[in-house]
C-alpha cells in the first residue's frame, strides 16, 4: 500500500494529556487504578489524571453549548484540538473526521433514562446530546471543519476501525487529510454491572495485590479486566510528509465466526487473519514489537497469544500491552495502544509489562504492530513504521 503518514497524535487518559508526561509515566512501573464506590461496592477503575480533569472542566465551561455535553464528547474535543494544532491544520483545511465510541454518551444517557423512569418525561436535549453521531459532529463544530463527519461503534476495535475508515478515504482520493480516533467515558454503575454480569471484571483487591489487572499474565486463574476512560486521535495524511511521526504501512481486519455473542476461537482466527493481512508485504523478522489487545481476561489474553504464535512461530517479536496500566478504555483502546507504539518508536525503548518475564530489546524499534478486537470478533491490526 502507499504510505499514509501520521502527522500528529494526541490523547487524554489516566496517563495525562501531554506526550512527555505520558512517556514518563510509561517508564515507571505503577498502574493508574484507583478504588471508587461504584455499583454499590468498591471498584477498581482508571480515571483521568487531575490535569486532564481540569482541562475537561475548562472546555465544558468555555461555551454554554458545551455544558450539557457528555464526557465522551469533551474528551474527544480535548484530544482533537491538540492533534490538529500539532499537525498545523486550520479551518481552511478540508479534512474528514471519524471518532467512534463503544458506549457513546454513557453517563448522560443513563442520567436521562433515570429521569424518564422517575418522571415519565424526557429532557429537551436528551436525544441530540446522547446520539452516537454527536461526538464527531461536536468536534467538527469545535474545529470549524468542513469535511465529512462520521461516528461509529464497533465495540473495542472502534478506534482502529476509525483509522481503517480514514485510510479508505485517503486511498480513494476523497480526502487528503483525516482525523481518526475513539473516545470513551464508561465509568458508570450500570456499565460496571454489565461487565460483572459477564464475569470478566476484576475482583482483585488492589489494597492487597500490586497488580489489579493481570493483562498479559497468561496463567491467571480469574478474569481481571478493569475499565478506564479517555480519548485519542491521530491526524492522517496521504503520501510522504515532512512532519510525519510515523507511517502506516500495513493494515488488516477480520471477523470471527461466532458461537455466541462474545465468543472468540481458541486460537483467535480473526487475529490470525487480520495480522496476516497487515503483514502480507513484510518479513516477519522485521516486526519489532506487537502491542496486544490483551484486556486482562483469561480467554482474551491467551487466544491472542496463540494467534501470534501461529503467525510468528518461535520467533516472536517483543510483546506488550498497556491495559495493566490504564485499564480497558473500550472504543478508545486501540488508539491508546497506538500511542504506546508511537512512543516506543520515538524513544527507541521497549515498554514491557512489569509482572511478566523480562523481554530484552536487542535492536532499534522501527516497526510495531497494534492489535484490537471487540465483542463480535471484529479484529483490526495496524502496522506503523518509523519515518
Amino acid at each position: 500500500m502507499s504510505k499514509i503518514a501520521i502527522t500528529a497524535f494526541s490523547s487524554i487518559s489516566p496517563l495525562g494529556n501531554n506526550a512527555a508526561v505520558v512517556w514518563k509515566k510509561y517508564l515507571d512501573n505503577e498502574h493508574c487504578f484507583s478504588t471508587q464506590f461504584l455499583d454499590q461496592q468498591n471498584t477498581s477503575v482508571a480515571v483521568l489524571d487531575q490535569d486532564s480533569k481540569e482541562l475537561v472542566t475548562a472546555i465544558r465551561e468555555s461555551d454554554s453549548k458545551y455544558k450539557l455535553l457528555d464526557d465522551s464528547v469533551l474528551f474527544a474535543l480535548a484530544a482533537s484540538r491538540k492533534a490538529v494544532a500539532q499537525a498545523g491544520w486550520n479551518k481552511n483545511d478540508v479534512f474528514g473526521i471519524n471518532i467512534g465510541s463503544s458506549r457513546g454518551a454513557t453517563s448522560l444517557f443513563e442520567k436521562h433514562y433515570k429521569e424518564y423512569i422517575e418522571t415519565g418525561k424526557s429532557q429537551t436535549l436528551a436525544s441530540p446530546t446522547t446520539t452516537l453521531g454527536n461526538i464527531s459532529s461536536w468536534v467538527a463544530h469545535d474545529l470549524q471543519s468542513v469535511g465529512p463527519e462520521i461516528s461509529h461503534s464497533i465495540t473495542c476495535s472502534t478506534a482502529l476501525h476509525a483509522v481503517l475508515n480514514g485510510l479508505a478515504w485517503l486511498k480513494a482520493g476523497m480526502a487528503d487529510k483525516f482525523l481518526a480516533g475513539g473516545s470513551e467515558a464508561p465509568l458508570t454503575d450500570f456499565t460496571i454491572a454489565q461487565m460483572r454480569a459477564l464475569k470478566i471484571y476484576s475482583r482483585v483487591d488492589q489494597t492487597k495485590e500490586p497488580w489489579p489487572n493481570l493483562a498479559f499474565d497468561f496463567e491467571k486463574n480469574q478474569n481481571t479486566m478493569i475499565l478506564g476512560e479517555g480519548a485519542a486521535v491521530c491526524c492522517l495524511e496521504a503520501g510522504e510528509q515532512k512532519n510525519a511521526i510515523a507511517y502506516i504501512t500495513g493494515y488488516g481486519y477480520a471477523t470471527e465466526v461466532l458461537e455466541h455473542n462474545i465468543s472468540i476461537s481458541a486460537e483467535a482466527d480473526c487475529f490470525q487473519k487480520s495480522m496476516k493481512m497487515a503483514l502480507k508485504n513484510e518479513k516477519l523478522e522485521d516486526i519489532d514489537v506487537i502491542v496486544m489487545h490483551a484486556p486482562g481476561t483469561i480467554k482474551g489474553d491467551l487466544t491472542e497469544l496463540r494467534a501470534i504464535e501461529k503467525i510468528f512461530g518461535n520467533n516472536l517479536p517483543l510483546l506488550t500491552t498497556n491495559k495493566w496500566k490504564i485499564g480497558h478504555t473500550f472504543g478508545a483502546s486501540g488508539l491508546l495502544s497506538l500511542e504506546l507504539a508511537l512512543l516506543m518508536i520515538q524513544n527507541n525503548t521497549f515498554i514491557g509489562v512489569p509482572f511478566s518475564e523480562a523481554q530484552n530489546q536487542t535492536k532499534p524499534i522501527k516497526k510495531v504492530l497494534v492489535n484490537a478486537v471487540g465483542f463480535g470478533g471484529n479484529a483490526v491490526s495496524i502496522l506503523i513504521e518509523k519515518p
